[in-house]
């Protein structure tokens, strides 16, 4: 039932209120699994993505939105699992964030789309960061496309610190498909993972226009 009130009511109310531009609908395939890697500038990012998309996209989120209690717990629950599609994962160490490319490749398997921030977090400063290499993984052992996304906007309708979104127009560009067929079950290869996330961090590079910044983009020591 809140899948179609998704559906139906927010996506249209969204798309009134905020008028995205979206371009290249076109190049997202309307069925099988895909990935979907995109730019991360803002938390709004994850809501941004599956209200523009042409088709039900998942993400990964941590276990502790669906673990609250009370009015605001049942909210939150409601919003990750019907609004953004999201599943819940625990994010603590090396073998949770396995076990999160594991879940992410179910996923894709069952011939869904799935979304990943190859740069790990959200830039704070606009840059781009580099790749991390879990996208190849996935890529190559789901043997699935990836098509780049470039967000531009996000950070302006929810700016870090602000609880509240602010009414500002979002750019949504879908590029065209990366097919890695050549390198598929090469997963266990750190040089063809590096390959494979690199081509696809050029890509979103190439619709987003971002300053490059040559490093990881790590979280904050205080986070």
């Amino acid at each position: 039932m809140l899948n179609l009130i998704t559906k139906l009511v927010l996506k249209p109310l969204a798309k009134a209120v905020y008028r995205p531009v979206i371009v290249g609908l076109e190049h997202v395939p309307r069925k099988g699994g895909v990935i979907l890697a995109s730019n991360h500038l803002s938390f709004i990012d994850s809501v941004v993505i599956p209200l523009t998309a042409p088709r039900q996209v998942h993400f990964l989120a941590k276990a502790e939105y669906f673990t609250g209690t009370g009015i605001k717990g049942a909210i939150s629950r409601a919003f990750f699992t019907n609004v953004i599609n999201a599943v819940p994962v625990e994010r603590t160490d090396y073998r949770s964030a396995a076990a999160s490319l594991e879940q992410a490749l179910e996923i894709l398997q069952s011939g869904k789309a799935f979304g990943i921030y190859p740069e790990g977090t959200r830039s704070l400063d606009g840059r781009l960061y580099k790749g991390k290499t879990g996208v190849a993984w996935l890529a190559l052992t789901a043997g699935v496309p990836v098509v780049p996304v470039a967000l531009e906007g996000p950070s302006e309708i929810l700016p870090v610190g602000r609880r509240l979104p602010r009414i500002r127009q979002v750019t949504v560009r879908f590029g065209k498909p990366l097919h890695f067929d050549e390198l598929h079950g090469q997963a266990r290869s750190a040089r063809a993972r590096r390959q494979v996330t690199d081509e696809v961090m050029a890509a979103i590079h190439e619709l987003s226009g971002q300053e490059l910044a040559d490093s990881y983009n790590e979280l904050p020591k205080a986070a």
